[in-house]
Protein backbone atom coordinates (compact mmCIF):
# COMPACT_ATOMS: atom_id res chain seq x y z
CA UNK A 1 0.00 0.00 0.00
CA UNK A 2 1.71 3.27 -0.95
CA UNK A 3 1.95 6.33 1.64
CA UNK A 4 0.37 9.38 1.04
CA UNK A 5 2.30 12.32 1.34
CA UNK A 6 1.05 15.88 2.01
CA UNK A 7 1.71 18.65 -0.36
CA UNK A 8 2.31 21.72 0.14
CA UNK A 9 0.55 24.41 -1.60
CA UNK A 10 1.62 27.66 -2.14
CA UNK A 11 -0.93 29.97 -0.65
CA UNK A 12 -0.70 32.50 -3.45
CA UNK A 13 -1.94 30.32 -6.58
CA UNK A 14 -5.53 29.90 -7.24
CA UNK A 15 -7.76 28.07 -5.75
CA UNK A 16 -8.54 24.41 -7.61
CA UNK A 17 -12.38 24.37 -6.93
CA UNK A 18 -13.32 21.66 -9.54
CA UNK A 19 -14.37 18.40 -7.49
CA UNK A 20 -14.96 17.13 -4.56
CA UNK A 21 -16.95 18.42 -1.43
CA UNK A 22 -18.30 21.49 -0.49
CA UNK A 23 -16.87 20.40 2.90
CA UNK A 24 -13.75 19.57 1.34
CA UNK A 25 -13.70 22.84 -0.52
CA UNK A 26 -14.27 25.06 3.22
CA UNK A 27 -11.40 23.48 4.12
CA UNK A 28 -8.77 23.85 1.57
CA UNK A 29 -9.83 27.44 1.12
CA UNK A 30 -9.08 27.86 4.98
CA UNK A 31 -6.18 25.88 5.30
CA UNK A 32 -4.82 28.09 2.28
CA UNK A 33 -6.04 31.38 3.93
CA UNK A 34 -4.41 30.45 7.13
CA UNK A 35 -0.87 29.61 5.08
CA UNK A 36 -1.31 33.12 3.83
CA UNK A 37 -1.87 34.64 7.35
CA UNK A 38 1.41 32.78 8.90
CA UNK A 39 3.60 33.76 6.33
CA UNK A 40 2.20 37.50 7.17
CA UNK A 41 3.39 36.76 10.95
CA UNK A 42 -0.03 36.08 12.22
CA UNK A 43 -0.33 33.34 14.87
CA UNK A 44 -3.44 30.86 15.26
CA UNK A 45 -4.83 30.56 18.28
CA UNK A 46 -8.18 28.46 17.16
CA UNK A 47 -9.79 27.65 13.95
CA UNK A 48 -14.08 27.12 13.28
CA UNK A 49 -14.50 28.81 17.01
CA UNK A 50 -18.29 28.16 16.96
CA UNK A 51 -20.47 29.54 19.83
CA UNK A 52 -22.68 27.04 21.95
CA UNK A 53 -26.37 26.81 21.29
CA UNK A 54 -28.55 26.97 18.26
CA UNK A 55 -28.26 29.92 16.11
CA UNK A 56 -25.19 31.41 17.72
CA UNK A 57 -22.18 32.04 15.41
CA UNK A 58 -19.03 30.45 13.86
CA UNK A 59 -15.29 32.44 13.41
CA UNK A 60 -13.29 30.14 10.54
CA UNK A 61 -9.60 31.65 11.91
CA UNK A 62 -8.91 33.65 14.96
CA UNK A 63 -5.56 34.89 14.83
CA UNK A 64 -2.79 37.08 16.76
CA UNK A 65 -0.59 40.05 15.43
CA UNK A 66 2.59 40.13 16.53
CA UNK A 67 1.13 43.51 18.58
CA UNK A 68 -1.47 41.42 20.44
CA UNK A 69 -4.22 42.41 18.15
CA UNK A 70 -6.82 39.46 17.75
CA UNK A 71 -8.43 39.01 14.19
CA UNK A 72 -11.36 37.02 13.61
CA UNK A 73 -11.11 36.28 10.16
CA UNK A 74 -13.93 34.85 7.52
CA UNK A 75 -12.98 32.82 4.73
CA UNK A 76 -15.09 32.87 1.38
CA UNK A 77 -14.14 31.25 -2.10
CA UNK A 78 -16.05 31.17 -4.95
CA UNK A 79 -14.51 29.31 -8.12
CA UNK A 80 -15.93 32.65 -10.53
CA UNK A 81 -16.55 36.41 -9.75
CA UNK A 82 -20.12 36.26 -11.01
CA UNK A 83 -22.74 37.75 -8.34
CA UNK A 84 -20.30 39.93 -6.86
CA UNK A 85 -17.82 37.02 -5.55
CA UNK A 86 -16.60 35.83 -2.38
CA UNK A 87 -16.36 38.81 -0.92
CA UNK A 88 -20.14 40.03 -1.70
CA UNK A 89 -21.62 37.11 0.01
CA UNK A 90 -20.72 38.19 3.51
CA UNK A 91 -23.20 40.35 4.26
CA UNK A 92 -25.00 41.95 7.38
CA UNK A 93 -26.61 38.87 8.50
CA UNK A 94 -23.27 36.88 8.12
CA UNK A 95 -21.33 40.07 9.96
CA UNK A 96 -23.54 39.70 12.96
CA UNK A 97 -23.35 36.30 13.54
CA UNK A 98 -19.21 36.40 13.21
CA UNK A 99 -19.19 39.58 15.79
CA UNK A 100 -21.72 37.65 18.12
CA UNK A 101 -19.11 34.65 18.49
CA UNK A 102 -16.21 37.64 18.63
CA UNK A 103 -18.33 38.94 21.55
CA UNK A 104 -18.39 35.85 22.81
CA UNK A 105 -15.12 34.83 22.52
CA UNK A 106 -14.17 37.59 24.11
CA UNK A 107 -16.06 38.06 26.99
CA UNK A 108 -13.74 34.94 28.29
CA UNK A 109 -10.99 36.78 28.17
CA UNK A 110 -9.53 38.84 31.18
CA UNK A 111 -9.18 41.91 29.31
CA UNK A 112 -10.34 42.21 25.93
CA UNK A 113 -6.95 43.21 23.52
CA UNK A 114 -7.54 45.48 20.36
CA UNK A 115 -9.57 43.29 17.58
CA UNK A 116 -10.54 43.61 14.03
CA UNK A 117 -12.59 41.86 11.30
CA UNK A 118 -10.36 41.27 8.18
CA UNK A 119 -11.70 38.43 5.43
CA UNK A 120 -9.74 36.54 2.94
CA UNK A 121 -11.33 35.57 -0.36
CA UNK A 122 -10.39 33.18 -2.70
CA UNK A 123 -11.60 33.75 -6.39
CA UNK A 124 -9.53 32.21 -6.83
CA UNK A 125 -6.49 33.87 -5.99
CA UNK A 126 -5.82 35.00 -2.64
CA UNK A 127 -6.78 38.62 -1.29
CA UNK A 128 -6.50 39.65 2.73
CA UNK A 129 -8.85 42.46 3.42
CA UNK A 130 -7.81 43.86 6.83
CA UNK A 131 -10.54 45.49 8.79
CA UNK A 132 -13.55 44.09 6.11
CA UNK A 133 -16.06 45.52 8.06
CA UNK A 134 -16.21 47.54 10.97
CA UNK A 135 -17.97 45.85 13.97
CA UNK A 136 -18.44 49.26 16.51
CA UNK A 137 -22.21 49.11 15.83
CA UNK A 138 -22.55 45.72 17.14
CA UNK A 139 -19.24 45.32 19.49
CA UNK A 140 -19.82 46.81 22.44
CA UNK A 141 -17.28 45.53 25.12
Amino acid sequence: MAAKTAEKKDSNQPLDLTGGTTLAHGKLAEDRALALLQAAGLKLITRNYRTPGRGGGEIDLIMRERDGTVVFVEVRSRGRSDFGGAGASIGSAKRQRIVFAARFYLAALAAPPPCRFDAVLLEPEPHWLKGAFDASEWLNI
